[in-house]
């Protein structure tokens, strides 16, 4: 069977080929040598925030236990589409199976949606801390915590388990050649028969609406953050304040910054060099960057760093 060949039926599909970063030998090596330097990079990153968070009894609070399943993700996101990247380059290879393809959009959602549910958790934490400290306590005790992780990672399972399904129900006549570096939604539906993927259109908007909606949550939250910080008297009681809030906010603006830009640019830059660069911005560079933005301007956290 040729791998390129028209398909009918997505159940005769054997594989996908992936989009490869390079054809000649050298290049593909240096793109595995790349990610591999990223992948590590993220792993250290992310693997002594965990440590740090684990064995250091100070940061055994709300904020720091989100952090840590925030670098859980991060592990995940990295490790779901960044490995066999290098593996196909480094076996000179752009094959994935479609058990293999199905994982990846599964995972690749699942840990996601996941992040962005946590970094909404994460605001409401910082809301309260600041503007309703009295109350930080009550609203934000160890078994509160326990079911908002819960709750982000169960809707964000049942999100994933639906959006997969629907996906790979879809029938596929437009070959298998996949143009990205992993197995995505918008690119496994470019494959689709004509009108066949508008029943996950309505997936995709109940999505896009959830998403709008933990947006407009954040923003409102952070609004009201700045609000009561700035009425703080004490020049060092505001910048404590900022040095919590400031780093939340980087990593949310970069994360959505990234996925409208990668969803929602315009037709006319949009190119198969642009969308694969503009993929590695999002789900490559958030995961491996969020420790060090969390780790920039909170002196806790370093000495922590520093102990471990």
């Amino acid at each position: 069977m040729p791998r390129d060949s028209k398909k009918s039926n997505s159940s005769s599909l054997n594989e996908f080929l992936l989009l490869a970063f390079a054809d000649k030998r050298e290049l593909q090596l240096l793109h595995f040598s790349l990610f591999l330097g990223i992948c590590l990079a993220a792993l250290l990153g992310n693997g002594l925030l965990i440590t740090a968070v684990t064995c250091d009894h100070r940061l055994h609070t709300p904020m720091y236990f989100f952090l840590l399943i925030l670098s859980v993700l991060d592990l995940g996101s990295i490790s779901v589409t960044v490995p066999k990247s290098m593996a196909n380059s480094l076996w000179d290879t752009r094959a994935i199976s479609y058990s293999g393809c199905a994982a990846q959009v599964f995972f690749f959602f699942f840990l996601f949606a996941s992040e962005y549910y946590l970094l909404t958790v994460m605001a409401y934490d910082r809301y309260i801390a600041i503007c309703k400290p009295l109350h930080y306590e009550t609203l934000m005790g160890s078994r509160a915590c326990v079911k908002m992780a819960a709750a982000a990672w169960g809707s964000s399972f049942v999100n994933a388990l639906l959006h997969t399904a629907n996906t790979f129900s879809i029938p596929l006549c437009q070959g298998n050649i996949v143009e990205q570096f992993f197995c995505e939604i918008p690119q496994i539906l470019k494959l689709s028969c004509s009108d066949s993927y508008l029943r996950e259109v309505g997936v995709i908007a109940f999505s896009a609406s959830v998403i709008f909606g933990c947006f407009i949550f954040i923003v409102l939250s952070y609004m009201q953050i700045f609000t009561a910080v700035l009425r703080i008297p004490s020049e060092q009681g505001r910048n404590k304040a900022f040095s919590t809030c400031i780093p939340h906010l980087a990593v949310v603006s970069l994360f959505v910054s990234t996925i409208i830009f990668a969803y929602l640019k315009p037709p006319s830059i949009s190119s198969p060099a642009m969308d694969l660069v503009v993929t590695v911005l999002y789900a490559v560079v958030p995961p491996t960057l969020n420790p060090l933005i969390y780790s920039m301007r909170n002196k806790e956290l370093k000495d922590a760093l520093t102990k471990v």
